[in-house]
């Protein structure tokens, strides 16, 4: 009976020494049942080296004909890939019979105002649509579908892209995510705590272009993956076993 008991005791302390209470929830630590946030303007800005598509029309034909010059499009490596008006290192785009126009660290909104502003110069009621062609994030670590994403509009928080990326796995740490974003030449780095209320407010919430997403795992995935841990199952029924023979010995 002892035996029996011994045998208990080994399966019980094992597999409770191997489980670890995580919290897998977001945002644990918000208390109430109704938060206020002032939403801010959430859209990218432009930067250097950005490629935007811009589409210029009139109620003139003619007119339009002046800013679809395809020797002002700049093509990129394949011809799979997009065309369209490459942001200069100065911030600024250039854009036939108007010339060149500033267009870094304005929204997407903001170039569409300043253009169609230039171009009444030239046409009657012109018509602009602007699209950034670059923007995309990579989101990778412990999410279920690592990748880099296109993102089709002009803003993307990281709770956005960790759902594109199928959200977390179970060994994904809620509680220390890192973004990387390059800021004029210069990569920054900020781990973010996705547990607490005022991420909410924090600059890299919301991503920009280019912007790299990593989940780090927990530290109950390296102890599940390590060789100690699969020998560990061979140590246990060896143990039981012996104690199941010493019990059978024992009863004779």
């Amino acid at each position: 009976m002892k035996i029996n008991y011994l045998i208990l005791v080994v399966y019980v302390l094992t597999f409770c020494s191997c489980a670890q209470r995580r919290n897998l929830a977001y945002f644990s630590q918000i208390e109430s049942q109704k938060i206020n946030e002032n939403l801010q303007d959430r859209s990218v800005k432009i930067q250097s080296n950005d490629l935007l598509r811009i589409n210029i029309n009139s109620l003139n034909e003619e007119s339009n004909s002046l800013f679809t010059i395809n020797q002002q499009y700049e093509r990129l490596r394949t011809t799979e890939e997009p065309t369209g008006y490459r942001v200069s290192k100065e911030g600024m785009v250039t854009i036939p019979v108007v010339g060149n126009i500033m267009v870094q660290d304005m929204t997407i909104e903001e170039v569409k105002d300043t253009l169609t502003n230039e171009l009444t110069k030239y046409v009657k009621d012109p018509i602009v649509d602007v699209k950034l062609l670059n923007f995309k994030v990579t989101v990778i670590g412990e999410v279920n579908s690592p990748s880099s994403f296109t993102i089709p509009g002009d803003h993307i928080n990281l709770l956005e892209a960790l759902g594109m990326a199928g959200d977390m796995t179970v060994y994904g740490k809620r509680e220390n995510v890192l973004i990387i974003r390059e800021v004029e030449g210069k990569r920054i780095m900020k781990r973010l705590d996705l547990n607490r209320q005022d991420i909410l407010n924090d600059e890299f919430f919301n991503l920009k272009q280019n912007d790299i997403v990593y989940v780090e795992p927990d530290k109950s995935k390296a102890i599940e993956y390590s060789s100690n841990t699969r020998v560990m199952p061979v140590i246990i029924a060896s143990i039981s076993a012996v104690a199941v023979l010493i019990s059978a010995i024992l009863r004779r």
